[in-house]
C-alpha cells in the first residue's frame, strides 16, 4: 500500500476521532434566565366577586284587594312618591234571585223607616209648638196671679222635653236615611260589579330609584303583603367577595381592592367597607365544605366609569394585602426549597450556576421578595431542570425561541422545549 494511502486513511481516522470526542464532549446546560430586579411589590388576594345594591326596597301590597295592571317595566326610573300600582276593593260574591230580592225589600224597608222617622220629627215639631203655646199663656195667668209657680215650673219643663224629643227624632231621621243609602249601596254593588273597582288604593313608590323586578304584572286579586315591585338605586352598588375565612382575617377594613374581569376596559378602584362577622358552610365544587365569610367591597372609581354595571354581575377582585414601594424581587419559579431548609435560587456567574441562598420577605404569584442574598441586576435561572448543580456549566436558551413565540414573561413556555418539567417545588 502506497504512503498517500496511509496518510489519507490516518487524516480520516483522527477526523472520526475529533468528532467523536466532540459528540460526547459535556455541554453546557441550556437555561433560562431572569434579572433581579428593584421595585414596587404587593400581595393580594384573588377571588370572584358579584355585584349587588347596597339598598333594595319591596314594594308589598298593603291590603287585600283588585291589582290594576302595572304599566312600569324592568329598568324605568321611578321618584319617591310615584304611584307603582293601584289596589281596589274586593268584588262581592255573585248573587243568586233570592238574595237579590231580599236586598231590594232591604232598600225598601230602609225607604219605610226613613219615612217613618220623618213622620215622627214632624210629630215631635208639633208637640214642640203646642208645649210653647202652654208656657207662654202659663207665663201670662202667672203674671196676673191666677196659677201657681209650679204651674209655670210644669210648662217650662215640658217644653224643654218636647225639644228633646224633637232632636231625637232628627239623628233616628238621619240614621234612616244611612241605613238607606247602605241598603241601596249593597243592592248596587250586586246588581253593577264594576262599580266597586271605583276608586282604588294608591301604592306609592318610597324611594327614587329604577324597577328592578315587577312580580306581579297582571290585573288580579292580591292578598295582603303580596309583593308588587322591587326598587333600587342602581347608583349605589357594591361587590360581594365570598373569601376563606383565613383570607378574610388579611382583608382589613379600607384595604385597597382592584376590581377586574368586569367586561369594561381597564380596572375599577374600590376598598373594603365591612367584613361580616358571621361565616357561613359553603360546599366546594369538589365537595369540600369551606367556612367562608361575606366581604363588602365599595366602589371608588367615578360612576361614569362603571355606568354599566348591573345589579347580580360577575367580577373579579384583588384584595391588595401588602404593598411595597421598593423591594428587591425576583421571579417566583427561580425559588425553590433546600433540603437543610430555607429558600435558594441558581445565580449564573461566569458561565456556572450557583446555589445562593435567600430569606424571602412574602410571594405572590409572580414575583418573590427578597430581603436578602440577591441583588439587583443579578441572572438567576428560571424553572431549573433537575440536572441543575452548583458549580455546572449553564448557558442560556437562545433569545430567538422565546422571540419566535412573542413570550414576554420568563415564566412562559419555551418553543425550543419545556423548562419545567421536573421543577423545583417553589
Amino acid at each position: 500500500m502506497k504512503k498517500k494511502t496511509w496518510l489519507l486513511l490516518a487524516a480520516g481516522g483522527a477526523a472520526a476521532l475529533g468528532l467523536l470526542a466532540w459528540a460526547f464532549a459535556p455541554r453546557p446546560l441550556a437555561v433560562e434566565l431572569a434579572a433581579v430586579t428593584e421595585g414596587p411589590f404587593e400581595t393580594a388576594i384573588e377571588e370572584d366577586g358579584k355585584t349587588r345594591l347596597r339598598d333594595r326596597y319591596g314594594v308589598a301590597a298593603p291590603l287585600a284587594g283588585t291589582l290594576a295592571r302595572i304599566t312600569l317595566r324592568e329598568g324605568d326610573a321611578v321618584q319617591a312618591g310615584t304611584v307603582v300600582a293601584s289596589i281596589a276593593p274586593v268584588l262581592p260574591a255573585m248573587l243568586d234571585a233570592r238574595t237579590r230580592r231580599e236586598q231590594q225589600l232591604g232598600v225598601e224597608i230602609a225607604q219605610a223607616q226613613a219615612q217613618r222617622a220623618a213622620a215622627r220629627v214632624e210629630g215631635a215639631k208639633v208637640a214642640l209648638a203646642q208645649a210653647r203655646n202652654t208656657l207662654q199663656r202659663t207665663e201670662q195667668l202667672s203674671r196676673q196671679g191666677f196659677v201657681s209657680p209650679s204651674k209655670l215650673d210644669s210648662d217650662l219643663l215640658g217644653v224643654q222635653a218636647a225639644q228633646k224629643e224633637l232632636e231625637a227624632a232628627v239623628e233616628e231621621g238621619h240614621v234612616a236615611a244611612h241605613g238607606v243609602e247602605q241598603a241601596r249601596a249593597a243592592l248596587m254593588a250586586a246588581t253593577r260589579p264594576g262599580a266597586a273597582g271605583h276608586g282604588g288604593f294608591a301604592v306609592r313608590a318610597p324611594v327614587a330609584g329604577r324597577v328592578l323586578k315587577v312580580a306581579q304584572a297582571s290585573e288580579g286579586p292580591v292578598a295582603l303583603g303580596t309583593p308588587l315591585v322591587e326598587l333600587g338605586d342602581t347608583a349605589r352598588l357594591e361587590v360581594v367577595a365570598e373569601l376563606l375565612t383565613a383570607d378574610a382575617l388579611r382583608a382589613a377594613p379600607d384595604s385597597a381592592v382592584r376590581i377586574e374581569r368586569w367586561g369594561g376596559d381597564g380596572t375599577l378602584e374600590g376598598r373594603v367597607r365591612l367584613v361580616e362577622p358571621a361565616a357561613f358552610t359553603k360546599v366546594s365544587a369538589l365537595g369540600v365544605e369551606e367556612q367562608r365569610v361575606r366581604v363588602l367591597i365599595e366602589l371608588v372609581s367615578p360612576p361614569a366609569q362603571w355606568r354599566a354595571l348591573g345589579d347580580g354581575y360577575r367580577v373579579g377582585v384583588r384584595i391588595v394585602t401588602r404593598a411595597l414601594p421598593r423591594v428587591v424581587k425576583a421571579p417566583v419559579s427561580a425559588v425553590f426549597p433546600r433540603a437543610e431548609g430555607g429558600h435558594a435560587v441558581f445565580v449564573v456567574e461566569g458561565g456556572r450556576a450557583r446555589e445562593v441562598a435567600v430569606q424571602l420577605g412574602a410571594r405572590n404569584g409572580q414575583e418573590a421578595w427578597i430581603e436578602s442574598g440577591l441583588a439587583p441586576g443579578a441572572q438567576v435561572i428560571v424553572y431549573p431542570p433537575p440536572a441543575t448543580r452548583d458549580g455546572l456549566r449553564v448557558a442560556p436558551r437562545r433569545a430567538a425561541c422565546r422571540a419566535a413565540a412573542g413570550v414576554t414573561s420568563v415564566a412562559a413556555a419555551s418553543p425550543c422545549g419545556d423548562p419545567r418539567s421536573g421543577v423545583r417545588a417553589a
